[in-house]
């Protein structure tokens, strides 16, 4: 039987991360997309503490523009959100979806913000 497209990324997920982890010194970048909104965390794994995060849910300047750009204003956010919290590279988890449009828009606007990934 076929698996669905969410059973297919779940899958793609799990490879991923067997790989990834964030530690205190190089925390991972995670994306979550949905139809509607963008959100990015910055976790350290080891501990299991989420230290910065970011969505165009909560950002008032993201609403009501096109999804890409949504995902450039958002990736500036995590930036600045990490500086603030001192750290200056992190992983950078895709989550199962391919590394296009909305996620890869994210992951540039966040190097160029001078966030190392």
């Amino acid at each position: 039987m076929a698996l669905s497209k969410a059973q297919k990324r779940n899958r793609i997920k799990r490879r991923i991360r067997k790989k990834i982890s964030g530690t205190p010194e190089r925390p991972r970048l995670s994306v979550f997309r949905s139809n509607k909104q963008i959100y990015a965390q910055i976790i350290d794994d080891l501990n299991g503490v989420t230290l910065a995060s970011a969505s165009s849910l909560n950002d008032k300047a993201a609403q009501g523009v096109a999804k890409i750009e949504q995902a450039q204003m958002i990736g500036k956010s995590i930036a600045e959100a990490a500086k603030k919290a001192g750290i200056e590279a992190c992983t950078f988890d895709r989550n199962g979806y391919l590394y296009h449009g909305r996620v890869k828009a994210l992951a540039e606007a966040a190097r160029e913000a001078g966030l190392k990934i």
